[in-house]
């Protein structure tokens, strides 16, 4: 783990920090990252974006082993991000609230051999040789913080946490070496089903088909002749020159297009939206920003957070903040909200900050609260010591609130809580509250903690302080030595050649190596066909053993491959034979 970065880590994050196992990596692992970065740099200089370009050359990244976690961090350091290994797949706000934060979280498993051309998995090849190179460029940085948070805001259904638990089966399941196909389609429809119970979209929906459409799929400059900048796009060794096609359809960016789109993560993209820059990007995520819950508020975005039934906070113009999972919304005959209740542990906090005594353990069978002004339009936020006295509202005497609403308030006043010179809790104890004959609050309920504020301002997913509100685990202590497995043999062969590759001369032995290992490969082995590209990228490179050069090459070309692995055969001699 990285220790250093991970001290700026938000606390309630460093759950989902792992650790990098990097003596863990066989040379098949080593030999997948490799092919796919030689790819990256010799195909994409063409065909991605300047700022991913020069960020692939600029970030450290090498291409003949997989980095270190800590040395992309280091890299990253440099334009004040930084980087974290996670374990794979984690929960859509976790994963924004790290790029909100300017952490890019890393998943540090490498995909299959089988999977080398795309896996629905994240991992080291997606972000480090597609998301993080691209990040040295400042606009389109400030583009993906900015979408980091509003997807740490967005509120979401319990539907759809049921597709990020089958999706993430799926992804676990896909990279497991010992799953069968049948458990493969089993994940898939499993997927299939959870998503058919999804009824409408919701906030987080929207943020993750923005994020999916530009910073995982998408393209940048004119329509005709548009750059990738896609993270999905750029690891994608296929996809990254088959995107590009006539029969890729490509329009152009529009947020409305983009949320009305949907995606399928185990399928080629039939469309790609092409943005005239990151600015407009930029531009149009701020104008959607606008229409989200976290900055609109009223009835509108509470109905959003009642839907979600998950943890959110209610934000009331005081400034005051209401962490739970919200239950209920009582309206006026205008469809206004004029009180609301949570179900659960719910805590009150102010400038993100839990108050002393009003967390989940004083709140833990929920909190009900008015919304609103008193007759006469008196807004309590607005009122000081002296205002609060004329209205009779002091600590130990009792009170009569009368809200515009309906809402009535009537008890003894415990205590006023302050902040800024304005009040933004009075407790009542003996109290009974009502709305058009509705007991809201009973007298023998104990103490009615009452928020000020005429007004919600924002409604968000997660808590207003998420690091005193949710049970945190400690963070994970570095492990000591990770079980290490002997190598297969096929294993072994991949290490000897690397071995060869990295030697400081070329000389008859090397060549003896080299057609021990080619015999192995064609007896034990024949559907291995990337160990035969590096062998013959040595051989090409010191021009050796014609007959030999003439196998590999035979043997790579008249194998009835299936067609994906075609395609990286095709590529792969084609950066041989132009190296």
């Amino acid at each position: 783990m990285n220790r250093k970065k991970t001290m700026n880590v938000p606390a309630h994050l460093k759950p989902y920090i792992s650790q990098q196992h990097y003596k863990s990596y066989t040379p098949i692992d080593h030999a997948v990252w490799r092919f796919v970065m030689k790819q990256n740099h010799f195909f994409l200089k063409k065909i991605a974006h300047p700022a991913y370009v020069n960020g692939l050359a600029q970030s450290g990244i090498k291409t003949e082993s997989i980095p270190k976690v800590e040395e992309m961090d280091a890299s990253l350091a440099c334009v004040g991000w930084g980087a974290v290994s996670i374990d794979g797949l984690i929960p859509g706000s976790a994963f924004y609230s790290f790029l909100a934060n300017g952490i890019l979280p890393i998943a540090t498993e490498v995909r299959k051999l089988q999977n080398i051309a795309y896996t629905p998995a994240p991992d080291m090849l997606h972000e480090a040789a597609g998301h993080a190179p691209i990040l040295l460029d400042q606009t389109y940085r400030e583009y993906v913080k900015k979408i980091g948070m509003m997807g740490s805001f967005a509120l979401s259904s319990k539907e759809k946490l049921d597709v990020f638990r089958a999706v993430r089966q799926l992804t676990i399941v896909a990279e497991d070496p010992v799953s069968t196909p049948e458990q493969v389609k089993l994940a898939e429809v499993m997927v299939a089903e959870a998503r058919k119970k999804v009824k409408s979209l919701a906030e987080a929906d929207y943020i993750s088909r923005l994020f999916w459409w530009t910073v995982e799929y998408g393209l940048v400059g004119e329509l005709n002749n548009p750059k990738i900048y896609g993270a999905g796009l750029l690891s994608s060794v296929g996809e990254s020159q088959s995107c590009l096609a006539d029969d890729v359809r490509k329009i152009p960016f529009s947020v409305e297009e983009c949320i009305k789109t949907s995606y399928d993560v185990t399928k080629p993209q039939p469309q790609l939206f092409v943005c005239r820059n990151f600015e407009g990007l930029v531009e149009e995520i701020e104008k959607f920003a606008a229409t989200m819950a976290f900055r609109k508020g009223g009835t509108e975005s509470l109905e959003k957070a009642l839907q979600s039934d998950y943890t959110a906070t209610i934000v009331y113009s005081s400034g005051l903040q209401v962490t739970g999972t919200l239950s209920t919304i009582i309206k006026d005959r205008n469809g206004e909200a004029v009180y609301i209740r949570t179900k659960g542990p719910t805590a009150l906090s102010i400038n993100n900050q839990q108050l002393p005594s009003h967390g989940k353990e004083t709140h833990y069978k929920g909190f009900g609260a008015p919304i609103g002004v008193l007759e006469g339009n008196r807004l309590l936020e607005n009122c000081t010591s002296q205002q609060l006295e004329e209205l009779e509202i002091v600590e130990r005497g009792k009170a009569c609130l009368n809200f515009e609403s309906g809402v009535k308030v009537e008890g003894t006043v415990k205590e006023i809580l302050w902040s800024s010179g304005h009040p933004i809790v009075i407790s009542f104890k003996d109290c009974m509250v009502t709305y058009q004959e509705q007991v809201l609050f009973d007298k023998g309920w104990g103490i009615f903690d009452m928020p000020v504020g005429g007004k919600i301002t924002s409604v968000y997913a997660g808590a207003a302080d998420p690091n005193a509100y949710f049970d945190l685990q400690n963070e994970k202590e570095v492990e000591g030595l990770v079980e290490m497995r002997s190598l297969t043999e096929l294993e072994h062969l991949y290490a000897e050649v690397r071995k060869i590759r990295e030697q400081d001369q070329w000389n008859q032995e090397s060549l003896l190596q080299i057609n021990e290992i080619l015999t192995l490969i064609d007896h034990q082995y024949p559907n291995d066909w990337l160990l035969r590209l590096e062998i013959l990228e040595l051989l090409k490179k010191y021009n050796t053993a014609e007959t030999t050069v003439t196998h590999v090459v035979e043997s790579l070309k008249n194998t009835d491959w299936e067609k994906s692995i075609s395609q990286m055969i095709e590529r792969g001699l084609m950066l041989i034979n132009e190296s």
